[in-house]
């Protein structure tokens, strides 16, 4: 796996993302920490509506924003908004209520809606090779799975000396790192592309049109859902489990986090062997069969004697960060396979957006519904979400469907020929 850290501009580039998310960590634990302040009890509910108003800017944002910057140099779209990034990271010490939680969200998460997919499709042309862009992407899977884990950890340690408005300053100091290392790669060259000269609709709805076409890229939608459902549980209620329903310290929020990411970790270590003997068929429906499962215990859990099921807690976050990791690590290929060069862009863009567009659902359901009604049924009610989104993934993926990646990047080129043809000016 670390084999392809020998290219010198993936190094460089992964080393922006982590410390890129390193400082995204920070910022979780932090954000959680100041709504539990301003609301208390009811902090599920802040965070729930913070999230889902971060998916908004994801979803109604990612594409125009790729369309419109599809002519940039790539270089520059990412230095803009990672300092974007980091002047909302540097506002949110300063908030004194819940709106301008949401507000400095929805700005900040923008930003990070230009800079993650132009991130994510530049990284196949990084690394050609299908045997080193696997590995890529579980250094990739890894890098998020070590800032879950490493990233509560640093917070749990200067939670200690210091006040939680302090971590804010390494979310600043990470995205601004991210920029630096930017700056100083020799990114590849955008070759000139019929595509950028369609209309801006066209251009905008093009990665939506192609997973449409593609049966394994409908099956990833259903998939996304399934994700959706636990992560939401994770991020949304993590702190009100620790801190409301097993009394613990808010130390412990960040060990509970950092459990998620063991999980997922501990198959991001793995996904090169794994996927080269089942293939991402077996590898991404077998997470998806999983989810629902733990999610079920996770409904249990809040209705023990308060203060008990810590290590049960720890148990079930390891699992559902496994059963994650299983189903994003090997989904980048899907996109890849499904793409050209010219088109890969405007694929990734859709899976951010449409993967993201899931959350609008789950957020709310996780804070809101945990508020109302409880963790259990909060819980419960995504253990369903994720069943009904775990057959439709069966049912869209047959196994005939899991075609090698020659085969099904042969076969959206073509079927993307018409598109582009549309997009040259008639004489």
């Amino acid at each position: 796996m670390l084999s392809v850290l020998g290219n010198t501009t993936y190094r460089r580039l992964f080393a922006a993302q982590v410390v890129a998310l390193i400082g995204t960590g920070l910022l979780t634990v932090a954000l959680g920490l100041l709504a539990y302040d301003l609301a208390g009890g009811n902090a599920g509910a802040v965070l729930g509506t913070a999230l889902t108003v971060k998916m908004f800017a994801y979803v109604g944002l990612a594409p125009v924003i790729n369309a419109l910057a599809a002519r940039w140099p790539t270089k520059r779209v990412l230095i803009g908004a990672d300092v974007v990034r980091a002047a909302m990271a540097l506002s949110l010490p300063f908030v004194t209520d819940a709106w301008q939680i949401y507000v400095a969200v929805f700005l900040l998460q923008s930003a990070s809606a230009t800079f993650t997919p132009a991130f994510q499709s530049l990284i196949p042309t990084v690394l050609p090779d299908e045997r080193d862009y696997t590995r890529g992407l579980s250094l990739s899977r890894l890098a998020y799975d070590m800032e879950t884990l490493a990233s509560p950890a640093i917070a749990a340690l200067l939670l200690t000396v210091l006040d939680y408005g302090n971590l804010f300053l390494g979310t600043v100091f990470g995205f601004l790192s991210s920029a630096a290392m930017v700056a100083i790669s020799a990114l590849p060259k955008r070759a000139p592309a019929a595509v950028p000269q369609a209309s801006l609709w066209h251009r905008t709805t093009l990665g939506a049109r192609i997973f449409r076409r593609n049966r394994r890229l409908r099956s990833l939608l259903a998939l996304n859902l399934v994700v959706a459902a636990p992560t939401a549980l994770v991020l949304v209620n993590t702190v009100v489990y620790v801190r409301e329903v097993l009394l613990r310290p808010d130390t412990d929020l960040a060990l509970a986090l950092a459990c998620f990411g063991v999980g997922s970790m501990t198959v991001a270590l793995s996904a090169p062997r794994v996927l080269d003997r089942f293939g991402d068929r077996a590898v991404m429906l077998a997470g998806a069969a999983v989810i629902p499962v733990a999610l079920a215990g996770a409904a249990a859990l809040s209705l023990g004697p308060a203060g008990s099921g810590w290590w049960l807690l720890l148990g079930l976050w390891l699992l559902l960060g496994a059963a994650c990791a299983a189903i994003l690590t090997p989904s980048p290929r899907l996109l890849r396979d499904a793409s050209t060069e010219d088109t890969r862009p405007y694929v990734f863009t859709a899976q951010f957006s449409l993967s993201h567009a899931c959350y609008i659902l789950t957020y709310p359901l996780a804070g809101w519904a945990g508020a109302a009604a409880g963790l259990d049924r909060a819980a419960m009610a995504l253990a369903i979400v994720a069943i009904i989104a775990s057959a439709g993934a069966f049912l869209s993926w047959p196994r005939h469907a899991d075609k090698p990646a020659t085969e099904a990047a042969g076969e959206e080129q073509h079927g993307e020929q018409p598109a582009l043809r549309r997009t040259t000016p008639r004489p």
